[in-house]
């Protein structure tokens, strides 16, 4: 069923008899009393109904609906129920359902849903027509070759019996046909001698005399085996039947060369468009190539350089890491300081406020050397970031 495969030209129109086929399954299973009347279905289907929409004098809306209650019924027939479908369902799970279902039960399907959205055509007349041969198997139907009444009377009957003991006696008897044509009896010209006597005015009309028909009986089978029927047939008739076949052979024959003739022309002209196309394909390709590893070598450096920035951002991302930490000691030493500073003032005695002064003053020595070590390693990384990122965009420029 697939597309591409080649099809005779009467292939459209089996859908029409498999969807003929199955009208007849459903009326075997009661679907007017089990769909139809069941959701006020009035009219019954045609029997193209399913076969596209332009048969169907309804809305299309429609169609697909009385596709997928028929199917969702034959599939509770066939042993596999599924959930009644209502008409504000999603048709792609519906369908994806009944797909499902049918692949469950044995059935090969090799097309998507979406074929059956329109609720007619090839795939919906498969699908139906599978299921209901599941639900007629399921029920135990099955059919039967029909039988045909005899017509032919008892008197045919004997008279056919008769003939066919007789010939059967003739072949028997006289294997072999004679050549001389004097042995054989014509029985058309038996036939008008015996018309022509009877015609005749006999001299006595006496009665006739009795007949013992014993004696009848034995005269017939002895010389039963000297008659013989000669079918008269046309000597001509061959001879027009001869005529007839040369005069076919000549209008095949003329046909085929020209057909021949067409044939190699159309070869040759194939031929040469698949060199001209292959040429092309070749010329195009060694024209290519150049552009082809250029192309190769600037994604392969590209990726380096993707690699190389990714590098440098995660040193960056540290960097800036030590930098917030350092910020934050910063901060904490000053807010130390403050406090160190309140807490002097507040003092009364002068050699406490001495010594604190001192101390604070080595404090704030060490702290500068810090603040000066601090700056110095962030100069430090600011300049080797920046002379990184230059090497980076000198090597991207080249």
């Amino acid at each position: 069923r697939a597309d591409g495969e080649d099809r005779g030209p009467g292939a459209d129109y089996c859908v029409f008899a498999a969807m003929e086929g199955l009208l007849e399954k459903l009326k075997l299973l009661d679907y007017e009393e089990e769909v139809l009347a069941k959701h006020n279905i009035v009219k019954n289907l045609s029997r193209h109904y399913f076969v596209s929409s332009s048969h169907v004098t309804s809305n299309p809306g429609e169609q697909f609906y009385v596709f997928t209650i028929t199917a969702a019924w034959l599939l509770g027939l066939a042993g596999r129920p599924v959930p009644e479908p209502l008409e504000s369902d999603e048709p792609g799970a519906s369908l994806a359902a009944i797909l499902a279902e049918l692949r469950a039960l044995g059935v090969k399907v090799d097309f998507p849903p979406s074929k059956l959205k329109s609720g007619s055509g090839e795939q919906v007349c498969f699908v139906l027509d599978r299921l209901a041969d599941q639900a007629l198997r399921r029920t135990g139907f099955s059919f039967r070759r029909p039988k045909y009444p005899t017509e032919t009377t008892e008197e045919e009957s004997i008279l056919e019996d008769d003939a066919e003991l007789a010939l059967s006696r003739v072949e028997e008897e006289e294997p072999t046909e004679p050549d001389d044509d004097e042995d054989v009896l014509d029985l058309d010209a038996l036939r008008l001698q015996t018309t022509e006597c009877e015609s005749r005015p006999r001299a006595d009309e006496g009665p006739e005399p009795p007949v013992d028909a014993a004696e009848w009986n034995l005269e017939v089978e002895r010389v039963l085996t000297q008659l013989k029927a000669a079918p008269r047939t046309d000597k001509q008739q061959w001879r027009s039947h001869l005529d007839q076949m040369h005069q076919h052979n000549d209008a095949i024959r003329s046909l085929t060369e020209d057909s021949n003739s067409y044939l190699s022309r159309l070869q040759q002209d194939l031929s040469q468009a698949l060199e001209k196309v292959s040429s092309r394909e070749r010329y195009i390709g060694q024209q290519l190539e150049p552009l082809i590893q250029e192309y190769r070598s600037v994604r392969a450096r590209l990726h380096q350089e993707q690699e190389r920035y990714q590098q440098a951002n995660a040193r960056v991302m540290e960097k800036r890491q030590e930098l917030r930490e350092i910020s934050d000691e910063v901060k904490k030493m000053e807010q130390e300081i403050k406090d160190r500073d309140t807490s002097m003032s507040d003092g009364a005695a002068p050699v406490v406020r001495i010594r604190r002064t001192t101390r604070l003053k080595q404090e704030l020595v060490q702290m500068d050397v810090r603040i000066g070590v601090v700056q110095h390693s962030l100069l430090l990384s600011r300049l080797k970031e920046k002379s990184n990122m230059t090497l980076d965009l000198h090597a991207t420029n080249i």
